[in-house]
């Protein structure tokens, strides 16, 4: 339901009032848990629901318009949520690397150790892994005290320094860790119990999130077009934006990177897999996404997604906080601010400046729900 900003104030409602600023998962799910108690409110900047989740469905396809969104969680409580709102298939994401025009499993695993480093078998994994002594000074310290040089060079050093415009040794080792290493022939990106993406796409999950008598929505409105009256005609807000613009960049600006994607349809498979990573430097995107292998891998045309790692500026959107040192001490004193005013949630990757998989989002959004009490 779309509502008019201008009339809000006029309402007489026994229900009291919350904003969510964001339609994104984060803002869809507090607004669906919210909603039994309050009269919600979403507002988002862009045309469309579902924000980094939102996908288009385009000839018989539906394609993951802000880079690919493979939904994994080992919750059962997270899982029995979000299943509410769609069905899963049991997609289980498989990436591939590309170096040297090469192809490898990723994340590395007994098959990877094998061919490039020779490795036989389990036992001497084992000991090239325990003989190396971590480093977790930062990312390229810790990485190649795992695994090498050798494996560094091929799987992290140009993919990371594309992705996030920083020489290795300025990221935090977190980063890296990110990624597992593992000591078995499994091909899965993710090891987690519940997997899949929503049979009819995330926007129609999206959708039916929001497909209740307590929730409204505006789409095509900026916050910050109306912040002061906003903030004044609710009794809860919940910011799912940049914190620093929130604070009018009192104290710094955060540093995020942004993306640029190149569709591209072509008339059978284009790849055979739904993602491959190019890990070399001088390759200017960092993935190809074949949309299909989600949902159809039978029909035979495709849709290809090059995907390009991207400067921010205001223009753009912010997909990737940098989580650098400084990066987070600036984003400490913005949320020293936040923890003191009243009647606020900050949320989201944005909000909390944390690069978080979308059911550790809903998982925050669940707890943030409980400590709303107004």
């Amino acid at each position: 339901m779309v509502f008019d900003i201008q009339i809000i104030k006029k309402e007489k409602l026994n229900l009291k009032r919350v904003l969510v600023v964001g339609c994104g998962l984060y803002g869809a799910t507090v607004a669906r848990l919210l909603c039994k108690n309050f009269r919600v409110y979403l507002i988002d900047k862009r045309n469309h629901i579902g924000g980094n989740c939102y996908s288009e469905f385009k000839n018989n396809i539906h394609v993951h318009k802000y880079g690919p969104h493979a939904f994994h969680t080992n919750s059962i409580k997270i899982w029995d949520f979000i299943r509410q709102y769609s069905d899963f298939n049991d997609f289980r994401l498989k990436v591939i690397v590309n170096y040297d025009g090469k192809y490898y499993n990723f994340p590395i695993n007994l098959i990877t150790l094998n061919n490039i480093l020779g490795i036989k078998n389990l036992k001497e994994a084992e000991e090239f892994i325990q003989n190396r002594k971590e480093n977790n000074q930062n990312f390229q310290d810790f990485v190649i005290s795992k695994v090498g040089v050798n494996l560094y060079k091929i799987f992290y050093e140009g993919y990371t320094t594309k992705q996030w415009n920083k020489n290795p040794i300025e990221l935090p080792a977190s980063i890296a860790k990110r990624i597992p290493i593992r000591l078995d022939f499994d091909e899965n990106y993710f090891t987690d119990k519940y997997q899949g993406v929503p049979i009819n796409g995330y926007t129609r999950m999206f959708e039916n999130m929001l497909d209740h008598k307590n929730i409204e929505f505006n789409l095509n409105v900026d916050f910050f077009d109306n912040k002061k009256s906003l903030i004044n005609d609710f009794d809860h807000v919940i910011y799912t934006g940049k914190i620093d613009q929130f604070f009018d960049y009192q104290d710094g600006v955060l540093e995020y990177r942004s993306l640029k994607f190149r569709e591209e349809y072509h008339d059978s498979t284009f790849q055979g897999n739904a993602q491959i990573n190019y890990t070399n430097a001088e390759i200017p995107y960092t993935r190809i996404v074949e949309h299909k292998f989600f949902h159809n891998p039978s029909i035979k045309h495709t849709i290809v997604t090059y995907e390009y790692p991207d400067d921010y500026n205001p223009e753009k959107i912010p997909y990737y906080p940098i989580e650098t040192e400084n990066n987070k001490l600036l984003y400490f004193k913005y949320k020293s601010l936040a923890d003191e005013m009243e009647n606020f949630t900050f949320g989201g990757r944005l909000g909390t400046y944390s690069y978080m998989n979308m059911d550790q989002i809903i998982g925050k959004a669940m707890n943030d729900c409980e400590k709303i009490n107004i």
